[in-house]
């Protein structure tokens, strides 16, 4: 049984992102007996992810989790995504925070935090390379289920 699971996933989504496809696969967790998801809380797929996981809040005990690499992650976000991850930030049950400041390296811990906690991961991943290819890299090293959900994975 799948107890928590973390998200990754590109800041830049592709044309064949389908959120239908991501709600449905965080629902198919829920009903599994998913309680706990762990957010990077990254622009595009993170952000997207933890607005579905909110959702279903209102209606199942769930946990949403912000792991946080640095205090000045949003630094260059949009004014519309610093709104969104402040708004997020407000209804997470938890935050993780890696480091007060930048450095080089803290988005990767902040993913292998996620990863250890975590008994799944749900990414999308389009190519190979960059944090979500880390992490899944990751994630497959340590035995953790993989739940890709675009069919075009380079895995």
């Amino acid at each position: 049984m799948i107890k928590s699971c973390a998200f990754s996933g590109h800041r830049i989504l592709d044309d064949n992102f389908d959120i239908k496809v991501l709600d449905r696969e965080i629902k198919q967790l829920i009903d599994g007996g998913t309680e706990i998801f762990y957010c990077g809380m990254a622009r595009g797929f993170d952000l997207i992810a933890a607005e579905c996981v909110l959702k279903y809040k209102k209606k199942y005990a769930l946990k949403l989790i912000a792991c946080i690499p640095c205090l000045d992650q949003t630094k260059y976000y949009s004014h519309a995504d610093k709104f969104r991850y402040k708004k997020i930030l407000c209804y997470c049950d938890d935050k993780i925070i890696v480091a007060p400041d930048y450095y080089d390296g803290c988005m990767q811990e902040r993913n292998k935090i996620m990863v250890d906690r975590a008994d799944a991961v749900l990414a999308y991943l389009s190519r190979k390379s960059g944090g979500t290819y880390f992490t899944v890299n990751y994630a497959e090293k340590q035995g953790k289920k993989i739940i890709l959900i675009n069919e075009k994975s380079p895995l």
